[in-house]
């Protein structure tokens, strides 16, 4: 067996790891390179490897550095299944559609540029029509039940914790007589988040390919980032601003949702108006509704008590699909709390938002979650005054507070507990999805724990197994 990590690779972002068993292709995940525009256009635009020999496709989940290319391993040639929890099957449908509609109004962007410049026009990486012919090639299978993605492997999605519908891949594997067992991490949540159940740690494994995101970081606790969220709403709120928070349209928007929701129904804030200005987040919201088998006890147990309650709505809610009521909010003069996409502030709604609210020092920019090298979500989060916006420059006056309790990866404690779970039996582990801030640490203490046969692959890096 040979493993190609085609993305994701001493970077976060791109997830593509390539397995070839038996004379098969198995590609686990097929996400976009976000950063750079230009770099990583190039990237997504050219598949490193032929798509129609690939016989088929397990996805971890539905974030789009893990799902966003799959349009484009469709429209190249692969014909086969891609295998997912129905959760992350009915998630990525309809994000890889918004993906497409912002592929698509970007092109029109550059475009115009170009031909002010004399410039030959680019295409999308992909289409709209393309993100639709995605839909057929998904098989839904349910957690911990056994398929056959190609011969010689069987293969279950155990719950990964991350986002609704999450899973780490476990592959047993037989070839040439022999026996292992490969296990993908996919993106490991954190314990004790609320709404979805906690991340199942591996079984044995004679190979682990494991996230690294956090592998320098020790999180504060989920009730240290909602006691930082409620004084951020409440010092923003008692100045007069708004606060304005890019965040993912799964997991991180419904997280935020919740505590607020709680808050003001606990009375620890008072009843200000909240919108939710994305489209996609008002459809993943209802996606949520429809999964409940992924909650958590606590979250089962606040439904049954109350068939009535609406974790992902309250009476000063209001999610916004129309262009028309987003503009409208920009006039609006009294305090509020705007969350909107993308969660990297590179494109969607939140660029107007933030557009309009930069310059005033009453407002604050909540950043909650991850931001990769070279977004203007990083620029933010890195506390730098001048910034670009649709291509003007705007000096920031409004506060940047970030809050990196709210993350849904796991931090430094939990990755070495989850590579533990493996160590008697791992003949390697693989580090995958983190800067080398994150993953050199990380190798650091597994080397101290005893943990040796730890790999950091670059890009394109093949190992035999």
């Amino acid at each position: 067996m040979r493993i190609t990590f085609f993305g994701a690779a001493q970077t976060v972002t791109g997830s593509q790891h390539l397995l070839e068993i038996n004379g098969s292709r198995l590609l686990l995940d097929c996400g976009l390179f976000q950063g750079r525009r230009a770099e990583s256009y190039e990237r997504n635009w050219r598949l490193p490897f032929p798509a129609h020999q690939v016989e088929a496709m397990i996805l971890s989940h539905a974030h789009i550095d893990h799902s966003g290319n799959i349009p484009n391993l469709v429209k190249n040639g692969f014909s086969g299944r891609i295998y997912a929890t129905p959760a992350t099957a009915h998630l990525t449908k309809i994000m890889l559609l918004d993906s497409a509609h912002i592929q698509e109004d970007d092109a029109e962007y550059l475009n115009r540029k170009r031909r002010k410049k004399g410039e030959p026009p680019i295409e999308p990486i992909y289409s709209s029509l393309d993100a639709a012919r995605v839909a057929p090639h998904f098989s839904e299978i349910p957690y911990d039940e056994p398929f056959e993605p190609v011969p010689g492997v069987t293969a279950r999605l155990i719950d990964a914790g991350h986002i609704l519908g999450s899973a780490a891949i476990c592959l047993d594997i037989e070839e040439k007589r022999q026996r292992f067992r490969l296990w993908f991490s996919g993106d490991i949540g954190r314990p004790d988040l609320p709404i979805i159940r906690d991340p199942v740690l591996p079984e044995h494994a004679d190979y682990l390919v494991m996230e690294c995101t956090y592998g320098d970081k020790y999180h504060a606790d989920p009730q240290q980032a909602y006691d930082e969220l409620r004084q951020t709403v409440h010092r923003t709120i008692n100045r007069g601003g708004k606060v304005i928070i890019p965040a993912f349209a799964v997991g991180r928007t419904q997280e935020i949702v919740y505590s607020l929701h709680r808050m003001i129904n606990q009375g620890e804030l008072p009843p200000l108006p909240v919108y939710v200005d994305s489209p996609l987040a008002v459809d993943v919201s209802e996606i949520f509704r429809q999964h409940p088998e992924c909650f958590d006890e606590e979250t089962r147990q606040l439904i049954l008590n109350d068939r009535q309650h609406d974790l992902f709505g309250f009476r000063r809610l209001t999610y916004i699909r129309s262009v028309e009521e987003s503009k409208a909010l920009n006039e609006r003069r009294e305090p509020m709390v705007i969350i909107s996409a993308s969660g990297m502030a590179e494109a969607g709604r939140i660029l107007h938002h933030l557009k309009n609210n930069i310059e005033d020092p009453r407002n604050t920019i909540l950043i909650v979650s991850w931001q990769a090298p070279n977004t203007l979500g990083r620029r933010l989060a890195e506390q730098e005054t001048k910034v670009r916006i649709f291509g003007e420059e705007y000096t920031r006056q409004a506060e940047v507070v970030t809050i990196g309790g709210y993350s849904a990866h796991a931090g430094q404690p939990h990755l070495l507990q989850y590579a533990q779970a493996t160590a008697s039996h791992a003949k390697r582990i693989f580090l995958v999805h983190g800067e080398p801030r994150g993953a050199l640490p990380l190798i650091q203490k597994l080397k101290e724990i005893g943990i040796h046969r730890v790999e950091y692959p670059t890009l394109q890096q093949t190992y035999s197994l």
